[in-house]
């Protein structure tokens, strides 16, 4: 049997929501319980400062927050990468050092967002963050809410400097993904019901959302896989449908959701989110927690 591909952050990590007080100020204490929940329940890593953790609304110096009490969360338990993506080369310039400050183990990257640059943009921009720093860089590509994709031509381009190494890839085109494979990029899946398309097409792992919720079967789900017992992951899939259904097939969905089941499951005592999110409603909340009993995870 052939080895399993090379998953330099982790087979399974969560881009793990960000905690908010009442008043919408940062949660330190909820988001470092967060971080400890996700390495608890089968994480080998946490994304810090995604979409899920609504990075548009924080600042620079929340963001410092919140990823050095994720770091003193998780200590030595699990990677912890930093997004940095953002639609300014010199901010995410600026994130980057700070992250490195902080010690993270790598960034997270995505396509510049609402601006639309020419290919030659995206990978000036996403050179000079890579530079900005010494730490492995995963390249994020959601042209669903980037509005671009990133092309084979930049994706060739970049995987030849040392610093990128991996893709966290949410465009759902499963051949591309064994094109990017075969370039030298670590594939993780970035949509929690394409993993094991993914996988079969060269994938290493998974950056979820439902992880929030259900680490330890994604990681089963994933190992199971990969050890060549296709049945048997097959089988945890269809048990956690229902949970991929509730938390990711809604159109109020992402740090709503996660929040929520976090609150269902008493890791948060509350679902804040800021805006221009809203909190799932009570309609929403009941039909989560449906979701999520159907999936046997409450």
């Amino acid at each position: 049997m052939t080895s399993a591909p090379y998953a330099p952050f982790g087979r399974l990590l969560t881009a793990m929501a960000t905690a908010f007080k009442p008043d919408g100020s940062v949660d330190l204490d909820g988001t470092a319980r967060i971080a400890a929940h996700l390495v608890e329940h089968g994480n080998d890593g946490v994304v810090v400062s995604g979409t899920t953790g609504e990075s548009p609304t924080t600042t620079v110096e929340e963001d410092y927050e919140i990823l050095r009490a994720v770091k003193d969360a998780v200590g030595d338990r699990a990677t912890v990468i930093a997004g940095v993506g953002t639609n300014a080369t010199a901010h995410s310039v600026e994130l980057a050092r700070g992250a490195a400050k902080v010690g993270v183990d790598g960034v997270l990257l995505v396509t510049p967002y609402y601006n639309k640059p020419s290919q030659s943009g995206v990978l000036h921009h996403f050179r000079t963050v890579s530079e900005a720093s010494d730490l492995p860089v995963m390249l994020y590509d959601v042209p669903g809410r980037t509005g671009l994709p990133i092309s084979l031509d930049t994706y060739a381009a970049a995987i030849e400097w040392d610093q990128v190494v991996a893709v966290k890839d949410a465009l759902g085109d499963l051949p591309r993904a064994t094109k990017l494979t075969d370039l030298g990029y670590a594939v993780y899946s970035g949509d929690d019901v394409a993993t094991l398309g993914f996988l079969a097409h060269g994938g290493c792992g998974l950056v979820s959302v439902v992880g929030h919720a259900a680490g330890r079967e994604l990681k089963t789900m994933i190992e199971t896989f990969l050890a060549g017992d296709h049945t048997r992951a097959l089988e945890v899939f269809r048990r956690l449908l229902p949970a991929f259904e509730a938390m990711m097939g809604v159109p109020n969905y992402g740090a709503t959701t996660a929040k929520a089941a976090l609150q269902l499951q008493g890791v948060l005592d509350n679902r804040n989110v800021r805006g221009p999110l809203v909190p799932l409603d009570e309609t929403e909340y009941a039909a989560l927690r449906d979701g999520l009993a159907a999936a046997g995870l409450i």
